[in-house]
């Protein structure tokens, strides 16, 4: 086994016993970067001298004194949404080409706290406004999207190029890429992670987190980025767990919400029957399911457009009118969409919005967590612009991805997607679980404990590789 093909646990328990140096294993990701990166392009920037810099940094101190934690020399990427200090931040478009910031983002501040490796940035659907990422291709199948917006880093996650890729979350963009390629992504709570530093597409929506090949490696990621940053209005002053404490826990007892409608329409069998084998693994674990019907479900997708259509034109309103043609067509689109949406209009979703959260807390009196299909869908051939199902309802493809994963957005819970199987093609299928206000460590056990017995956990893409789908 190469290093690159470690999971963060395995490398961070190899690099705490000096059996593997954080130099070794940033090499093996740079070279597999090397190899890999015409078939994905997944990275704008791959940022080479400074990780190998930072690596011998992290050796030398690991050898001094001991890793100040699990990331220490741990090779990370971030979405091109994050800044980083000195380094070209575009946000995947040619309106932010020769953006270098000059200071780092919140979460780059807390990775270098923990000693993590950067090793590069990122592709974004264009201003994570949409979830196919065009510039970048699965590597379960390179003729297929790799989800989005948060392309990039579900890509690099699964084809070895990274331990943890940084995504942001406003309506499914990195629950979208971890499904489809394969790999587990978290969307905290709404303000669990600053996000100060990170290019906004719809503030009261917008969420970062990680994406990893095991739920642990998401936890452990979490906690070196989770807590209150003052320079983030939304930032929530809560207390920070070890959101690692609940994986290994017996799942007992424990309330599983099944939804029997919302979750249920349109979408692939296979989906729909890989989700229900998951779900029905965890009923076999010892947890109670609990059928429930989806609060206020038809309400849901007209608060997340009626909140994300006018706050993300609002954001790029100085250079919409300045820059226009520097956006591409379909970006552009939707953010002069957003100039026709009324106040009124808007300020009828945030009240929409309260009345859906309010209902989602109600249920989540009845139950511990959601369980549910991630996506409607596998994976899409890049370039189809929609979904046609067999009742001849024709959905943008955009929109089939969101469906399922927007509710976590607009009520700002806590949700966790980890790979449950393949489609007859060979690609992946995603189950999440989602919780109560900051109770990540409760959906992180319950995605753990199906993990542990799933056969799936720590999977790479065959990408390069003799290796095919369990």
């Amino acid at each position: 086994m190469e290093p690159y093909e470690l999971t963060l646990s395995d490398a961070a328990a190899a690099i705490a016993t000096r059996e593997l140096s954080p130099v070794e294993l940033t090499d093996s990701v740079l070279a597999r970067i090397d190899s890999v990166e015409a078939d994905i392009t997944a990275f704008v920037t791959v940022t080479e001298e400074r990780a190998r810099a930072a690596a011998a940094a992290a050796e030398a101190e690991i050898a001094a004194s001991g890793p100040r934690g699990p990331l220490h020399g741990i090779p990370v990427a971030l979405k091109d949404l994050y800044d980083t200090a000195g380094v070209l931040t575009t946000s995947s478009s040619r309106v932010r080409a020769d953006h270098v910031p000059d200071t780092d983002s919140a979460v780059a501040e807390r990775f270098a706290a923990a000693g993590a490796v950067v090793v590069g940035k990122t592709h974004t659907h264009e201003f994570a406004y949409g979830a196919t990422t065009p510039t970048t291709r699965n590597p379960w199948d390179t003729t297929r999207v790799p989800g989005g917006s948060s392309g990039g880093s579900g890509a690099a996650v699964a084809a070895g190029e990274c331990m943890v890729g940084m995504g942001s979350d406003t309506g499914g963009s990195i629950r979208i890429p971890a499904a489809v390629c394969g790999v587990v992504g978290l969307k905290p709570t709404y303000g669990r992670v600053s996000r100060r530093g990170v290019a906004s597409l719809s503030w009261s929506l917008d969420h970062v987190g990680p994406l990893t090949r095991t739920v642990r490696d998401a936890a452990i990621t979490l906690n070196a980025i989770a807590g209150y940053d003052r320079a983030d209005p939304g930032s929530a002053d809560v207390p920070v767990p070890d959101f690692t404490a609940l994986i290994g826990r017996d799942v007992t007892g424990l309330r599983v919400g099944v939804p029997t409608d919302y979750f249920t329409e349109r979408l692939q069998p296979e989906v729909q029957a890989s989700v229900a084998a998951a779900v029905a693994r965890l009923g076999e674990l010892g947890a109670e399911l609990v059928e429930v019907e989806v609060p206020m479900a038809s309400r849901i997708g007209a608060v997340e457009w009626g909140l994300m259509l006018p706050e993300a034109t609002a954001y790029h309103q100085e250079s919409l009118r300045s820059v226009p043609e520097l956006y591409t067509e379909e970006t552009r689109a939707l953010l002069e969409v957003g100039e026709f949406v009324l106040a009124t209009d808007y300020l009828k979703a945030q009240r929409l919005r309260t009345l859906v959260q309010a209902a989602w807390k109600e249920l989540f009196s009845t139950i511990d967590v959601l369980a549910a299909p991630t996506l409607t869908c596998t994976a899409t051939v890049a370039g189809e612009p929609e979904v046609v199902w067999p009742d001849g309802v024709r959905e943008g493809t955009t929109t089939t991805y969101v469906r399922f994963s927007q509710p976590a957005n607009v009520t700002g819970l806590p949700s966790i997607t980890v790979p449950t199987g393949f489609d007859s093609a060979g690609l992946p299928i995603g189950m999440q679980v989602m919780g109560r206000p900051f109770e990540e460590d409760v959906v992180c056990g319950v995605a753990a404990a199906y993990e542990a017995v799933s056969g799936f956990a720590g999977q790479l893409a065959p990408l390069h590789r003799e290796m095919a789908p369990a």
